[in-house]
Order: structure tokens, then C-alpha cells, then sequence
């Protein structure tokens, strides 16, 4: 049985997987579809998943300029929680970690969810009251929060060190359970190949444009493989949300930035669980390949890059000795950057725009990753049905003409 093995791992890389099944077709572009996606990344396939799943809405394309998962998707550092502090934002992020907590059975793809616990340190007494007060928020909305004291802290991760004397001692923390990470790219793959499997057509290679508009009315895309017609178009495309919505002729009130993360060379299994600390500006953990992965803020420079910046790497290391000094000898491996859409109250806008037929699902920030299944039952219901789901109502647009912000800055809790 063993030499079979052997024999057969040889004729696979031989063979180079062309004889594997693909995960999904890939489609070529039809004339017209029912709606089409804009966005091929872990948002935009939930959004077409579901709208098949859900709502039986199958003549659908998704259509990515460059390769599935290829923008934020695969450039996060996979952290997921619910821990948010307003009731608007608690509820579609819970309903977003439920889901998560079925994926993999509901993708029938292993996710490789990992519900190890996420700490928010506390190192100033702003950040205890801060924390203290998160926690009772969630409570109230049904969701785990527990405040540990730094003994606590201490059993929960052994290798932080609660000493007193430090620069910035552990006052304590706040722990959500069933927080943790998961697998990027088993997610977009889970996504791209139920949505295939229900006659979707996710097409790669295939950027936009321009937006047809007629008498106020979405009719179309412009495409670099040519026009595709549609009544109904999403726009999920995170930090060129903004480009997108000026090809149809509004103003979207985002910012995009990049947001950079790295890895360390791997070492042995040291740290199970996710830790976070707003006041020293990093948050780690280690992947199931032993790598740390790690991340900081948002390079305060507009941009599309996704590339990292030397002083910003440099920050994020001097922050993560400052709370593990065991990994000061640890070599950096890998950098990337994705790029964060962020609006001024830093949650998202899900709904209708001023363009009839056309729907935007944008302004994530950083949390993006961890909203994706929730981001995509929403959305596939307000495209499905042209009226916003009770989750993402508060999310609308024209909530920034009307004072209705949702302020998210704290509980992001430096970028996640």
C-alpha cells in the first residue's frame, strides 16, 4: 500500500495535475446573463453562491480582471471574529461566524476552520474600560465575550508576558472563544466551485471597464473581453470599489490604503491562539505550517500598491517583540499588501446605489475576510430581491447624507 502511494505521488508530479478534476469551468463570457458580480474574490463568489443557493438565481457571471482570490482574498492574515461593539455591526458578524461555523459542511471542502480564541490586549486603563464595555455589549447581543485579568491572560497564552514593569503591561484582555482563523483560499475555491456547480459562470481574465447606464438604469458592463448585458450588477471589488462606482458616474465616501502582513520562517507549534493589541499596534498568530503570521495598521499613504513598505514592516516588528521578546531571533520570511476600503465610520456600505439595478458591497476596511460568508447572504438578498436584507439595512449609503454612522473604529481593533 505504501509503495502504491509513493507510485502514485510520482505519477502526479509527472503528470503536473492536468489530469485532476478542475474545481470550477473555465467559463467564457455570454452575451447576457441575469446578473453579473463584479469581483472575484471571497465576497463576490459568497454573493453568487448564495444568490443561486438561496434565491435560484443561477444566470449569473462573476467576472474578475485578473485570477479567483487574487486581491484581498489571498492577501489577509484569515482572522475571523464577532466581537464587534454596535448592535448593527455585532448581528451581521455574527451571522457571518455562524455561517463560517458551517462552511466547511455546507462547501463540502474543508475550510480549516480553527476556533482557538481571540485576545485583545489591554494596556492602559482606556483600553480596560474600552474592553470591559465590548464585552457587556455582546453579551447583550447574544454573542461569547469574556474579560480575563492578566492572570488569566497568562494561563489562556502562556508565552505573553504579564510582568508589570514592562512598557506596556497586560491589564488584562478581552477573549472571544470562538474566534480564530481560517483558510483563504479554501474559501474562494468552496465559493467558486458551488456556485459552478449551479450553472454560475466565473470568468477570470475579465476586467471592467465601464458601467452602461440608460435613463438612470444599470443595462450592462464593458469589459476587456467585451460587453456583457445585465439588469442586475454588484460591485464587490474592495479597494477599486471607487473606480468602479465613478465609471457610473457617483462618489463613493472611501479611502484606499494598503494594508501590509508577513510571515515568519516556521518553528515548532508555540502559539494557539489569535493575540491582538490596539495600543502596541500588531496582531500574530501561527499558521498550521508553523509560520507566524502578522500584521499592523494601514500605510497612512493612499494607494493601490499591493506591496509593502519597509517602515511599516519595521513597526510591525518592534510591536511584536515588544509583547514576544522569545521571537527575537525569528526570520521574516514573506511580505504582501492587499488594499482596504475604508469609509468614515469604518464599516461597510451593502445595498443600492444611486443607479437603479446596480448594488455595491464595499468599504470592509479590515474586516473584510472575516464578513465574507454574511457579507454574501446579504448581499445575494438585496440583489435577489432589490430591497436591502434587516442585517445590512443599517449599511446603506445615503447613511452618510442622513448622520446614521455606525462607528467602528475601536472594535476594529488596529486593523482587524
Amino acid at each position: 500500500m505504501q509503495r502504491f502511494s509513493f507510485f502514485q505521488l510520482a505519477l502526479n508530479a509527472l503528470d503536473r495535475h492536468r489530469s485532476w478534476p478542475a474545481y470550477w469551468r473555465d467559463a467564457a463570457p455570454r452575451d447576457s446573463y441575469d446578473a453579473i458580480i463584479v469581483g472575484g474574490g471571497g465576497h463576490g463568489l459568497a454573493t453568487a453562491y448564495y444568490l443561486a443557493k438561496n434565491h435560484g438565481i443561477t444566470n449569473v457571471a462573476v467576472l474578475e480582471k485578473g485570477w479567483l482570490g487574487g486581491g484581498n482574498t489571498g492577501r489577509n492574515t484569515t482572522i475571523i471574529r464577532s466581537n464587534y461593539l454596535w448592535d448593527e455591526s455585532a448581528h451581521l458578524y455574527e451571522h457571518s461566524l455562524k455561517l463560517w461555523e458551517g462552511l466547511s459542511a455546507d462547501l463540502n471542502l474543508n475550510v480549516m476552520l480553527s476556533q482557538r480564541g481571540v485576545l485583545n490586549l489591554a494596556h492602559t486603563l482606556h483600553d480596560v474600560r474600552e474592553g470591559v464595555r465590548r464585552v457587556q455589549a455582546n453579551r447583550l447581543n447574544g454573542i461569547d465575550a469574556e474579560w480575563l485579568s492578566p492572570e488569566e491572560v497568562r494561563e489562556f497564552c502562556p508565552i505573553i508576558d504579564i510582568d508589570a514593569r514592562r512598557r506596556h503591561p497586560v491589564l488584562g484582555a478581552t477573549l472571544q472563544r470562538r474566534g480564530g482563523v481560517a483558510r483563504h483560499d479554501a474559501v474562494a475555491w468552496g465559493y467558486a466551485r458551488g456556485a459552478d456547480a449551479r450553472g454560475v459562470d466565473i470568468i477570470q481574465n475579465c476586467e471592467v471597464t465601464g458601467i452602461d447606464v440608460e435613463g438612470g438604469r444599470v443595462t450592462g458592463v464593458q469589459t476587456t473581453r467585451g460587453p456583457i448585458r445585465a439588469g442586475r450588477v454588484g460591485l464587490v471589488t474592495a479597494g477599486h470599489s471607487s473606480v468602479l462606482a465613478a465609471m457610473a458616474g457617483f462618489r463613493l465616501p472611501v479611502q484606499s490604503h494598503p494594508l501590509q502582513a508577513l510571515v515568519s520562517e516556521p518553528i515548532k507549534p508555540i502559539l494557539d491562539c489569535v493575540v491582538m493589541s490596539n495600543a502596541v499596534h500588531v496582531y500574530v498568530s501561527q499558521s498550521d505550517k508553523g509560520e507566524l503570521v502578522m500584521g499592523a495598521g494601514i500605510d497612512a499613504f493612499n494607494s493601490y500598491a499591493q506591496r509593502g513598505s519597509f517602515h511599516v514592516i519595521e513597526h510591525q516588528m518592534g510591536a511584536l517583540l515588544e509583547l514576544f521578546p522569545i521571537f527575537s531571533r525569528l526570520r521574516m520570511m514573506r511580505t504582501w499588501g492587499g488594499i482596504v476600503d475604508v469609509c468614515p465610520d469604518a464599516s461597510p456600505i451593502i445595498g443600492r446605489t444611486p443607479v437603479d439595478g446596480l448594488f455595491i458591497n464595499c468599504g470592509w476596511g479590515t474586516g473584510g475576510f472575516k464578513a465574507t460568508p454574511g457579507s454574501g447572504w446579504v448581499f445575494a438578498h438585496t440583489i435577489a430581491t432589490g430591497e436591502p436584507h434587516p442585517l445590512n439595512a443599517p449599511f446603506r449609503l445615503d447613511r452618510f447624507a442622513s448622520g446614521a454612522l455606525i462607528d467602528e473604529h475601536g472594535a476594529a481593533a488596529v486593523a482587524h
